[in-house]
């Protein structure tokens, strides 16, 4: 059977730095002291030094508007609509840079399909059509769109891919995951839904999967789904943007998953058989609970950390951000394991091992 690799992998983020503008005004915006009080020791604790955003971030975030163009000011926040034309705006442009970084020059013509997740906006024809003008792909190529999947969505593209490639062995498929997360900044007194200020940002990762045995070859997948727990982690289309819920309980609920459940992801030579360890960093906690309930030593998570603290939660784009530098510095026949958490609440797991 045919094997799957990520040949490469590009990344690209807006050029707003918004972490600190963002943070100071989530905090005024909290009316009640002992949640802003919360909120504040929550903000110290997050490992987070840096996160970008399409939009420029005011000058005066504890004033009237946390972004510079004066859309999210208090008692103001844009609707739906809003936010969607700002997505379609914003959106090409960044994957456009992401597909320049991939530099994938005369190569470009022997992509066979387009692969593309987001759950930060829409629009119709949508960011596939637009890879494929931009690099002049063949009109009739072959397209998928991911949607709506949340964090976990990058590793079903790559699924995807693999089926793709061992179905085609000459396939050459291009995966884009591109979050605009915060578009969907939500005015509240909710300490739950603030907290999103504290954690999300804006990116975009292109890779290249194919059979060329280079890079990080696709072993195996699986997905964990932890009952009971649908509701812990939501993402439901409202007037005013996109609506998450991201419950404290979460980072909890996952340490005691992976603790009972690591050898199902693991495989037959359990949590010692795996030499790299790639973890969506949905937040310091989670990545905290990881390394708790797999039992890992220290710098296991050292990537995903490191990116957390460069850029924060991109949903989907993130695990590929991480992925990125594993790529980079992974020794050939090391084993990895990736996973990402979302909606469900469930872990979607990669076995993979370095060409």
């Amino acid at each position: 059977m045919t094997t799957a690799y990520i040949n490469r992998i590009a990344t690209a983020v807006p050029d707003n730095d918004v972490h600190d503008a963002f943070v100071q005004f989530a905090s005024t915006m909290l009316e009640e002291p002992r949640m802003r009080a919360i909120f504040q020791r929550m903000a110290g604790k997050a490992a987070i030094d840096h996160r970008y955003s399409v939009m420029p971030a005011s000058d005066d975030p504890g004033g009237i508007s946390v972004d510079a163009a004066k859309r999210f000011s208090r008692g103001a926040f844009p609707s739906t609509s809003t936010r969607m034309h700002l997505y379609e705006r914003e959106a090409p442009q960044l994957m456009r840079h992401a597909l320049d970084r991939l530099a994938l020059g005369r190569a470009a013509r022997d992509i066979t399909h387009v692969v593309v997740t987001s759950c930060t906006g829409f629009y119709a024809p949508g960011l596939d059509f637009d890879a494929v003008d931009y690099l002049e792909l063949d009109p009739s190529i072959e397209r998928i769109m991911i949607g709506f999947m949340g964090c976990y969505a990058a590793i079903n593209a790559l699924k995807a891919a693999r089926h793709i490639v061992r179905s085609e062995p000459t396939a050459k498929v291009l995966v884009l995951n591109l979050e605009l997360c915060t578009l969907h900044l939500q005015e509240t007194q909710d300490l739950e839904q603030v907290l999103s200020f504290l954690v999300f940002g804006d990116g975009c990762a292109a890779s290249i999967v194919s059979a060329e045995p280079t890079g990080l070859a696709l072993d195996s997948f699986r997905a964990v789904r932890i009952p009971h727990t649908e509701g812990l982690i939501t993402w439901r289309i409202r007037d005013l943007g996109f609506d998450m819920l991201l419950s404290g309980k979460v980072p909890g609920e996952i340490g005691q998953a992976l603790h009972s459940g690591a050898a199902d992801i693991t495989g037959q030579g359990g949590v010692a058989g795996i030499d790299i360890w790639a973890v969506h960093p949905g937040g310091r906690s989670i990545l905290d609970a990881v390394e708790q309930g797999l039992s890992l030593p220290k710098d296991a998570l050292a990537a995903s950390r490191e990116m957390l603290a460069r850029y924060g939660n991109m949903s989907s784009a993130t695990i590929m951000f991480v992925l990125q530098s594993i790529l980079a510095s992974a020794r050939s026949g090391q084993r990895g394991c990736a996973m990402s958490f979302g909606p469900g609440l469930t872990a979607e797991t990669m076995l993979f091992h370095a060409a």
